[in-house]
């Protein structure tokens, strides 16, 4: 049986014009950015035209955009300039972030004595707006609030927009990892009030080890990495060069495709979905689901026994890639914090399918046909 690959919220394949965009600066374009000759000359240029057409996409000015290793990088830059450069002494965010989020601010919190708040979560995992600006209104500290924009997990959209709108009311700094949607979603900066988003390049079809931070440009903040002038002074560290011109291209390439591309995964996850319901007794589903929900995610429930307790483990065997959860936990025995938080009930196995433009249905149809035959 050929691989079927159904975890694309972990990462995503490589697509060959990006890989095409990429080669020249994998070999004969090897110089340095930052030296004032030719070969640097070519390398700066290739960089600050990434950099143009990531904020012409976004939306914005080109000196709001930075280019980093990955969504990790930029969501801790942000957290920890928040406290240390901003003088936030309040956090809020949510039980179900992701853990780049969470652990960083769980660590400022006992480090820099930083309060944090965690706002309350309605049954479908979406976030209760009531509570959230209750936090707000009664927060007599410098607050940072920091709300992802799709769930990694289990899909559900926060409405940014309106969390944006709250920020700005109270006075907060907002800031969204918008990992999971920059390269799937539509974004517009300018529409939203938020002072900081993180993005990683491999969500959409590009490089590992390539990411951005958007700052808005009215806020100042310190660098996280010290040690050099690049990125306008704000991260430094040898620019990664082909993969910040992949990372452009491939968001290029998506939003180019995006009506396309969103409307046939849209159909897939739904097809799947359905056929879940029809063929397997006692599935269920988290989150939001069909609503308001990232059209690239499906988490799924199945009934707890002796077999589906090893379904993960005998899909891979069976060439079938998918999650239990988020990625960043693979291979471990920690059960998902998401979950946990929206749902807590050992009676579940918990699997989480997502899409790309390069699934099929005749995949969809095998693996329920599989899991069919795993749980019988």
């Amino acid at each position: 049986m050929q691989r079927i690959y159904f975890d694309n919220a972990a990462t995503t394949s490589l697509d060959p014009q990006v890989l095409e965009a990429m080669m020249p600066y994998l070999t004969e374009k090897f110089g340095n950015p930052s030296s004032i000759y030719s070969y640097g000359r070519e390398t700066r240029m290739a960089v600050e035209n990434a950099r143009k057409s990531v904020a012409k996409i976004l939306n914005t000015h080109p000196s709001e955009i930075f280019f980093t290793s990955c969504g990790t990088e930029s969501t801790n830059t942000v957290l920890n300039a928040a406290v240390k450069d901003l003088e936030c002494t309040h956090i809020i965010t949510s039980a179900i972030e992701h853990h780049a989020t969470l652990h960083t601010v769980q660590h400022l919190n006992k480090k820099e004595d930083v309060k944090v708040s965690y706002v309350k979560l309605l049954s479908n995992g979406q976030v209760d707006f009531t509570h959230l600006e209750e936090l707000l209104s009664s927060s007599q500290e410098k607050t940072l609030v920091t709300l992802m924009h799709a769930n990694n997990e289990i899909g559900n959209l926060l409405s940014i927009k309106r969390v944006g709108e709250l920020c700005e009311k109270y006075n907060a700094y907002f800031h969204s990892d918008m990992v999971q949607t920059i390269g799937h979603l539509l974004v517009n900066l300018k529409n939203i009030h938020v002072h900081f988003v993180s993005a990683s390049a491999h969500k959409f079809h590009g490089p590992k080890g390539a990411g951005l931070l958007y700052i808005n440009g009215d806020v100042k903040i310190d660098p996280y990495i010290h040690g050099g002038g690049q990125e306008r002074n704000m991260r430094a560290g040898t620019e990664n060069i082909y993969g910040i011109v992949g990372l452009a291209k491939a968001l290029e390439l998506s939003i180019e495709n995006h009506e396309k591309d969103s409307a046939y995964i849209s159909a897939l996850k739904k097809y799947m979905h359905d056929e879940l319901q029809d063929k397997i007794p006692g599935v269920s589903f988290n989150g939001d689901v069909l609503e308001k929900t990232l059209y690239t995610v499906l988490s799924v429930n199945f009934p707890s026994t002796a077999k589906s307790e090893m379904l993960l483990y005998n899909l891979d065997i069976n060439n079938v890639c998918v999650s239990g959860g988020s990625a960043c936990s693979s291979g471990t025995n920690i059960g998902s914090h998401v979950m946990a938080a929206i749902s807590n009930d050992p009676n579940l196995v918990t699997v989480r399918f997502s899409f790309s433009k390069h699934n099929t249905k005749e995949e969809v149809d095998t693996v329920i046909e599989k899991v069919k035959q795993l749980l019988n």
